[in-house]
């Protein structure tokens, strides 16, 4: 027998959908969600991507600067903003073409590491690498996710 996964919709705030199986979690501690009410699915199954990650957000509509960071965590993903449980906005994350003060530079010597300047990063997709705009070095998803800031 099938088990049925049933999810209360939100009547406001954030879903974000389509997040590859284990990203939620990591989303959830960049965002600092921690006096916020969340819902997480974890592992749900999807005819699009066969297993998903899923996350309601309540009360709460993120920034220009959040979803930067939600998309180079989970690029694809379906961000949806919904008011009077209504669908409001419906965007499909991709990766930025630049991400600025939304992560550190993993050289300890680079000058963002050192004085208070803001990163910047050129971002490639595929394979998804982070170039330092000062100190050109490069880092790969795995450096790119441990390194957004908090």
């Amino acid at each position: 027998m099938a088990k049925e996964i049933r999810i209360t919709p939100i009547k406001d705030g954030t879903a974000i959908d389509h997040l590859r199986p284990g990203s939620a979690q990591k989303i959830l501690e960049v965002l600092g969600m921690h006096d916020t009410t969340v819902t997480l699915g974890m592992n749900v199954e999807s005819r699009k991507m066969g297993k998903k990650d899923i996350l309601f957000i309540v009360g709460r509509e993120l920034s220009e600067k959040e979803l930067e960071k939600i998309a180079l965590l989970g690029k694809g993903a379906t961000v949806n903003t919904i008011k009077g449980s209504a669908i409001v906005q419906k965007i499909e994350l991709h990766y930025p073409k630049r991400a600025q003060g939304i992560m550190k530079c993993i050289n300890p010597r680079c000058i963002t590491n050192t004085d208070k300047i803001a990163s910047k990063f050129e971002i490639r997709a595929e394979p998804l690498e982070a170039k330092c705009f000062y100190c050109e070095t490069k880092m790969n998803e795995e450096e790119i996710v441990s390194s957004i800031n908090k």
